[in-house]
Order: C-alpha cells, then sequence, then structure tokens
C-alpha cells in the first residue's frame, strides 16, 4: 500500500507543469505557445528570461528528486524505489493536468538520480556542461548525458533497477528528441542564446 500511495504520489507530483505555472507567475505566455512549444526550462528561458528558466529548472528536478529520495529512504528493494522515480520521470513526460503532453524529462531525471545516484547524475551533468560548453546546443547535451548516464550508473556499480531505470530514461528522453535529432543531423538545431 504505501508503495502504490508513492508511485501515485510521485506521478501526480512530476505531473504539475512547473513551467506554465512559472509563466502565469511571471506574466508571460504560455510556453507551449512560444518558442519550441516546450514546457521544459530551456523555451522558459529563452522566451522569457533566464531567472524563469532557472525557477523552471529547480521545480523540475525537485519534482524528481523529491518522490525518489522518499522511495530511497522508505524501501530497501531497489525494485520499488526505481518505479517511484520512473513515476516522477513519466509524470512529467505525460502529465496528467494538461493531456500528457508534457516535458522530455532531462531535469526530473535529473533529480530522480541526484536522489538515486547522485555520483552518477553528477558525471552526466558534467557531460551536459561539456556539451554546452564545446558546441552550445542544449538538446545534443541532454542527450549526451542521457546516453552517459546507464553506462555511469553501471561502472559505478549502482544496483541493476537503477540501472535499467536509467537506460529507459535515457530511451524516453531520445525519443522525446526525436524533433531535435532531425535538426542536429540537418544542422538547423537553435544554439544557446538564439531565438527559436
Amino acid at each position: 500500500m504505501k508503495w502504490l500511495f508513492l508511485v501515485a504520489f510521485a506521478y501526480l507530483l512530476g505531473s504539475v507543469p512547473v513551467g506554465i505555472l512559472v509563466s502565469r507567475f511571471f506574466g508571460g505566455e504560455d510556453p507551449r505557445d512560444a518558442g519550441s512549444g516546450n514546457i521544459g526550462a530551456t523555451n522558459v528561458a529563452r522566451t522569457l528570461g533566464r531567472l524563469p528558466g532557472i525557477v523552471t529548472l529547480v521545480g523540475d528536478v525537485l519534482k524528481g528528486f523529491v518522490p525518489a529520495l522518499w522511495a530511497a529512504q522508505a524501501f530497501s528493494s531497489p525494485w520499488a524505489v526505481a518505479t517511484v522515480g520512473l513515476a516522477a520521470f513519466l509524470g512529467h513526460v505525460f502529465p496528467l493536468y494538461i493531456g500528457f503532453k508534457g516535458g522530455k524529462g532531462v531535469a526530473t531525471g535529473l533529480g530522480v538520480f541526484l536522489a538515486l545516484a547522485p555520483g552518477s547524475a553528477l558525471l552526466a551533468a558534467c557531460v551536459f556542461g561539456a556539451v554546452v560548453w564545446k558546441w552550445r546546443i542544449v538538446s545534443l547535451a541532454s542527450l549526451s548525458a542521457a546516453a552517459a548516464l546507464p553506462l555511469l550508473a553501471g561502472f559505478l556499480g549502482r544496483p541493476a533497477a537503477i540501472v535499467f531505470l536509467a537506460a529507459v530514461v535515457a530511451g524516453v528522453t531520445a525519443w522525446k528528441h526525436q524533433g531535435n535529432i532531425e535538426r542536429l543531423m540537418e544542422g538547423t538545431e537553435s544554439r544557446l542564446g538564439e531565438k527559436r
């Protein structure tokens, strides 16, 4: 019963559209109707500015971190913990409150792994930072960090359930970035600081 409650809580918390709420608070346009149309921090920052983007990023990270940390403290089974983390991640990607059309999951996935595999998450964040520094393309950095995450989790000896979760997160992240991948291959993907 406790596990089901935490799975439901994680999904419902993950479903909270932070980017939309932040945009409303700052008096901006709904991010679904601006820029790339994504509700995540990158699009909010691109359309409203750095501060709203940072607030969105922190909120989306916390949506993953809080339920995953709670699960890690509540359960000894890595698989039980992993399912709670997955529920939070999928809540952001397929949010109940806005018709199951959510973000790409990068920040919420980061929050989950900061709670469950902090070393792997921080190294993946370093991969993200290095790619952004070199090429200034957030989508490429997100894809690179997501692809590195299961490899890092396995290398650092995390339980199989956490490595599997990392692989699922990486796969869903790549799927959500299909349009970005096409633009990357065409050489038309936006760089950091550019207006779309």
